[in-house]
């Protein structure tokens, strides 16, 4: 009697080997060269002043016996920069809210109209989310001029092509039965999207324009550094004067709103979605 070989567990998947071929070894040495000889050509393109690198660690140092201990008598002075941050993003995301869930419904292609206007809706989606914030507040600071102005609007563009993204997803992934049973009633096409459309996407969207406030909150302590408004002014402004005990305070300050805000950002996305 010959043993036989035990049988594989009910639902386990079987191993399967497979024997590359001479050309597959080829084609993968191939590729594995040419990523070594673009990081080597990247690697090599880069002028790099190696006195400085070299330099770095005794800068670090220097640099960190400055910035300690904190000055926390300026505290006081970057509180109201500090709450203009937090109006910017708010603001900005409340703005990017307004205008993303008509881009998003253009975007969808269950909701969009036609090509055009899915491809429109998608232009704008990638436009806003390929310019980097930085480079929308410089556009807007030379349109409204220096200030929080200029910050609102930065934030709420940068943030247009993150939630149309995300929101157009979930009105892809709607249940379409109660989109034509409302249909079915007569209604027109606005009221299709209020009552078939938005009462099942709006979780979606309380969940990615929260996800995306906390994400600006971050984001508008750095465009302050180009006159956007906010405490990047007050950090810049320290830098500039070489107070590093007073850039410590700052970004204390930056990381603690930040860790505020992404503790309030999960317990309202725990509350409504």
């Amino acid at each position: 009697m010959t043993a036989e070989s035990p049988s594989p567990a009910p639902g386990a998947a079987a191993k399967v080997w497979r024997r590359y071929s001479r050309a597959d070894r080829l084609r993968h040495f191939a590729i594995q060269l040419f990523t070594v000889m673009v990081v080597v050509w990247a690697a090599a393109s880069l002028d790099v002043h190696w006195p400085f690198v070299l330099d770095a660690p005794q800068q670090v140092l220097d640099l960190s016996e400055r910035m300690v201990p904190p000055d926390w008598q300026f505290f006081d002075d970057i509180l109201p920069p500090m709450i203009e941050t937090i109006n910017i993003a708010t603001l900005g995301t409340i703005l990017a809210c307004v205008l993303s869930v008509p881009v998003a419904i253009m975007a969808a292609q269950n909701t969009t109209l036609n090509r055009t206007t899915l491809w429109i809706a998608r232009v704008i989606v990638v436009t806003s989310r390929s310019i980097n914030e930085l480079v929308w507040a410089i556009i807007f600071a030379a349109i409204f001029g220096p200030g929080p102005m200029a910050g609102v609007v930065a934030i709420g563009v940068r943030s247009i092509g993150f939630t149309s993204k995300l929101i157009a997803e979930g009105i892809e992934e709607i249940d379409p039965g109660q989109v034509e049973a409302v249909r079915a009633t007569g209604a027109s096409r606005s009221k299709v999207l209020i009552y078939g459309v938005l009462p099942q996407v709006m979780p979606t969207i309380v969940g990615v324009v929260t996800f995306r406030w906390d994400i600006n909150i971050r984001q508008s302590s750095v465009i302050g550094l180009v006159g956007a408004g906010g405490i990047g002014i007050t950090l810049n402004s320290a830098m500039n004067l070489f107070n590093w005990d007073q850039v410590t305070v700052i970004l204390i300050a930056i990381f603690v709103v930040v860790m505020a805000s992404e503790w309030v950002s999960d317990r309202l996305r725990r509350q409504f979605t």
